[in-house]
């Protein structure tokens, strides 16, 4: 029979000996999890390059053209105004090229107070000066008008420059100035800004800060959107009221977008796109191109890359994957999400998607497959034969002192004229019967 023999040195020595190893064990794994986190992070991001290299960005909203008239009064040859060096902006070619931007809706932009005044030649001048950036960086470059023009831009490796107006006061309830401005290069129209039109209501009703005049679209509105389907324009429906987005949803006969907006219920600011407006743009095939404005992400200041990877993952869970892109409004808004500072991010965003289990076809949507098919699907509803909407806006509807009424019937001209006349008459038979 053995009996063991206790011997408390040995015992020490082992068990300090575990100690040591598994200190050391701590040591490895304290240093092991970042490093493996950081390469965790990198093969994200590398995959998120990879995938963009071959499908990049297509961007629904961005305002360097507005930046390009606030800095330098649209004085492209200025050499402040440089867009390979320019730095006061979200935007310039170098960011573009890291953030695999490869399609681009150039908002040419007015604000509301142009409304009844100079809108019409102001809004010429911003689409000229997007022809004039294509004209002057043909390296970088390429103004295109449809999706073909699109995918020819991402064969030649340059960025698809695209033209959308935002604001619908910018036509002046003109259908004549709709169709110009469509031959000028306009593919989409933003129905408001934050004001109403004489046809159409902002999202500032639904705040109460406006009325609404229009209960959504007037008569004249639902004539607008037709026009809009006949040329191939896409029906814009950021800045509206949940009316007026119901409206055009229910009555386009091809998808529409929102080309810079987010989810409600995420942040319950009345620029985002409530529930059951999302349910309608999953029944019509549409798009929502999330916004990066903070204050439209978070509801606050504070925002984060991972707040916008929200939103998209919770327009994707409501309205299905393929009702999602990127609309990050970039230059024309003041605050923007940690991560996300300029257009160069865009990498950094497809990554966190990446890791959140957004398959590779998920992906791709956003970034310019789920655009590409409304653009296609707007194209094949237009008919250049079909007959043009004539039938203009009523004078009555109209504001604005500074209009002439050409064109218009005799007989309200002849009743304005004869109440006008009656108005400055009536002191003088009122000093004639003091008589």
């Amino acid at each position: 029979m053995f009996f063991s023999v206790y011997r408390p040195a040995q015992r020490c020595q082992g068990i300090c000996g575990s100690r040591s190893l598994w200190n050391l064990a701590m040591l490895v794994i304290w240093w092991f999890w970042p490093l493996l986190a950081v390469c965790a992070s990198d093969s994200f991001r590398l995959k998120a390059e990879e995938i963009m290299k071959t499908t990049p960005v297509i961007d629904g909203h961005n305002d360097l053209p507005w930046q390009l008239l606030k800095l330098f009064n649209n004085k492209l040859n200025d050499s402040k105004a440089n867009l390979n060096t320019l730095l006061e902006t979200h935007t310039n070619i170098p960011k573009l090229r890291d953030g695999y931007v490869g399609g681009q809706f150039w908002s040419a932009y007015l604000p509301c107070d142009t409304q009844n005044k100079d809108a019409v030649r102001r809004i010429l001048e911003q689409i000229d000066v997007i022809h004039r950036m294509c004209q002057l960086y043909p390296e970088t470059f390429l103004c295109v008008t449809n999706s073909s023009g699109i995918r020819q831009a991402f064969s030649e490796g340059k960025v698809a420059s695209l033209i959308g107006v935002e604001g619908g006061h910018l036509i002046d309830s003109s259908l004549g100035v709709l169709r110009t401005l469509y031959h000028l290069g306009m593919r989409y129209l933003t129905l408001t800004h934050n004001c109403n039109t004489p046809w159409a209501d902002n999202w500032m009703v639904d705040t109460g800060d406006d009325k609404a005049e229009s209960q959504g679209l007037s008569d004249f509105g639902k004539r607008v959107l037709k026009e809009m389907n006949r040329l191939g324009v896409m029906i814009d429906l950021s800045h509206v009221s949940v009316a007026t987005m119901k409206a055009a949803l229910q009555l386009s006969k091809a998808p529409v977008i929102f080309s810079h907006s987010s989810a409600f219920s995420l942040c319950r600011s009345r620029r985002n796109v409530p529930d059951d407006v999302l349910q309608l743009v999953k029944d019509t095939r549409s798009l929502v191109m999330v916004n990066f404005y903070s204050k439209h992400v978070s509801c606050s200041k504070d925002a984060t890359l991972s707040h916008v990877a929200d939103h998209l993952d919770y327009i994707k869970k409501v309205a299905g994957p393929e009702a999602v892109g990127l609309g990050g409004d970039y230059d024309g808004v003041t605050e923007l999400p940690r991560g996300l500072e300029d257009v160069s991010k865009y990498p950094d965003l497809i990554a966190e998607l990446l890791r959140r289990n957004w398959t590779d076809t998920e992906v791709r949507g956003v970034l310019a497959n789920n655009l590409m098919r409304v653009f296609l699907e707007v194209e094949k509803a237009s008919n250049n034969m079909q007959v043009p909407e004539e039938e203009p806006i009523p004078l009555d509807e109209l504001e604005g002192s500074c209009r002439t009424h050409y064109g218009y019937s005799q007989a309200p001209s002849i009743h304005l004229q004869i109440g006008a006349l009656l108005a400055s008459l009536t002191p003088l038979l009122f000093s004639l019967h003091l008589l």
